[in-house]
């Protein structure tokens, strides 16, 4: 990255002319102090400018005003200004010129979007091993000197409420000692609960506190919705790809696993679901994320969610809906259980991507199950502790979290953009990528030739850890895609690390050419 030389004289710049305070927006609507749970003074800065970038008023090949200026209009430091302009050229948005200083560059050309899914015939016999190959992966990953972690699924700690809810937590002690000698309720915290039932309704959900199950996690939810619907031997329909916990979960309940073809772009395909449906009579239940699903990050539309509701009334299939993404979306997302008349819905969601990671705090909402779940949830984990729930509580009836995730879906789209960016510079042609409209996971698609196996196992040699396709199915059909985490603010080091991959893509595919390295069939 070329140096930005401050200007010699403060007298006054001609680049900052068309950008003065009267015409864009002054110091003044810059905070000069930042205010609890602010952004970082040089993103507002740089936020400032990439306005203006995006509006036209700094069109490309246009002068950044000098690091002086930025200093003087915005009574900022030396090191606040340079932050600010190498945030901008991260995100590519400016390009740094030896003893010129920063110009607004061209955008640079991105990778197509990620390929509608190949109609490939579902068979749940193919359902065999993949808790092994999971397994193997994690464990690999776990054994490896990992520098940068691109394969997870949360954002940066530091993008959640931590501290606030830390004192809040400290608070509740000094006030209740007593909660950590009280044995806990068995639905969950009934503040929670009715929090959690206030906060359903973005979803358009209308529930009573007491039709609200604490969990830990949703992957504790998905299991028991799974065990109260089916027995083992069953068939379980899920998208294809899906989140590798779900086929754990499937494995380990002795279901079978069931793919349907699921577009990176609007998730689920209705069609596909009833034509495998006909041949496979087991079917007992359906599990869908509609929102932001995991790994290809696809919303599905409304008139689809309708559809898939009103064919499992149709066959007398439950519906399990997986909504832990849905508040990260960009736009508000309706649930399929808010069309749900008859209970034919097990809703589950999670506080874990959207709040705090580390309370592994989940709810679901079991429909006509509702009185098996919470028999199951009991007998199976026992009551979530109660400190955990009462610090959310508070923190959600204060009111907090709807800032908290104006905030949070601000600072991913930022993000996205960013990685997005950095990935269709480094990774091989041939390569697409799916955008999605909210969370922090992007979907490649590797050249053919590429397999994600290869490339992971590369790449933890460099120190660098990926989510391979492959964990993401039972077949091996999805080995030529990856799983790249945007959730933290970009740095030297992620930079590096997606050259890296773009440099291991490259050798793979001179070792293919060359006989030495054959991908997975």
């Amino acid at each position: 990255m070329s140096t930005v030389p401050v200007a010699p004289s403060p007298g006054p710049d001609p680049a900052v002319d068309h950008l003065s305070p009267e015409r864009l927006a002054p110091a003044s609507s810059l905070p000069g102090r930042l205010a609890p749970g602010a952004d970082p003074l040089y993103e507002q800065v740089a936020a400032h400018y990439r306005h203006a970038i995006h509006s036209g008023t700094m069109p490309v090949g246009s002068r950044m005003p000098s690091v002086r200026a930025l200093m003087g209009l915005h009574r900022v430091s030396l090191t606040t200004a340079l932050q600010a302009c190498r945030l901008l050229e991260s995100q590519g948005l400016l390009q740094a010129r030896q003893r010129a200083g920063y110009f607004v560059r061209a955008p640079r050309p991105r990778l197509a979007r990620a390929a509608e899914p190949r109609q490939s015939r579902a068979d749940p016999a193919q359902f065999v091993g993949v808790h092994q190959r999971v397994s193997t992966v994690l464990m690999q990953a776990g054994q490896a000197q990992v520098r940068v972690h691109l394969g997870g699924a949360c954002a940066a700690p530091s993008l959640y409420p931590v501290k606030a809810l830390a004192l809040q937590a400290q608070r509740l002690l000094r006030r209740r000692p007593e909660l950590l000698g009280e044995a806990p309720e068995p639905r969950g915290h009934p503040l929670l609960r009715a929090a959690l039932a206030r906060q359903a309704l973005d979803a358009g959900l209308q529930l009573h506190p007491q039709q609200v199950l604490v969990t830990h996690g949703c992957t504790e939810a998905l299991g028991i919705a799974l065990r109260a619907t089916t027995q083992p031997g069953d068939t379980v329909a899920v998208e294809s790809p899906t989140y590798y916990g779900l086929l754990q979960i499937l494995e380990t309940l002795g279901l079978r696993a069931l793919e349907i073809p699921a577009s990176p772009h609007t998730g689920l395909s209705l069609p596909a679901l009833q034509e495998a449906a006909r041949r496979e009579p087991g079917l007992k239940a359906v599990v869908v994320v509609p929102h932001l699903q995991n790994p290809l990050g696809s919303l599905m539309p409304d008139d689809s969610k309708q559809a898939l509701l009103a064919w499992c009334e149709q066959m007398d299939r439950a519906l399990i809906e997986d909504d832990t993404y849905a508040a990260l979306a960009d736009q508000p997302q309706r649930a399929i259980k808010s069309w749900d008349q008859t209970g034919r819905v097990i809703f589950c969601a999670s506080l874990h991507k959207t709040l705090a990671p580390g309370m592994r705090l989940g709810w679901m909402t079991g429909g006509r199950w509702q009185a098996r779940v919470e028999v199951l949830k009991y007998a199976q984990s026992r009551p979530n502790e109660m400190l955990g729930q009462a610090a959310v509580a508070e923190f959600l009836m204060a009111g907090h979290m709807a800032r908290h995730l104006r905030s949070l879906r601000a600072r991913l789209a930022d993000q996205r953009e960013v990685m997005a960016q950095l990935l269709s510079d480094h990774l091989p042609e041939g390569t697409r990528m799916s955008l999605p409209p909210g969370g922090m996971n992007l979907w490649v698609e590797l050249p053919e030739g590429l397999s994600s196996m290869a490339l992971f196992e590369a790449a933890l040699t460099r120190g660098v850890r990926i989510a391979p396709g492959a964990m993401f199915s039972n077949s091996m059909r999805f080995d030529r895609c990856i799983r790249i985490n945007a959730g933290y603010l970009m740095d030297d080091a992620q930079r590096e690390a997606v050259q890296t991959l773009g440099e291991l893509c490259r050798q793979l595919q001179g070792r293919s050419v060359a006989g030495v390295f054959l991908p997975q069939p």
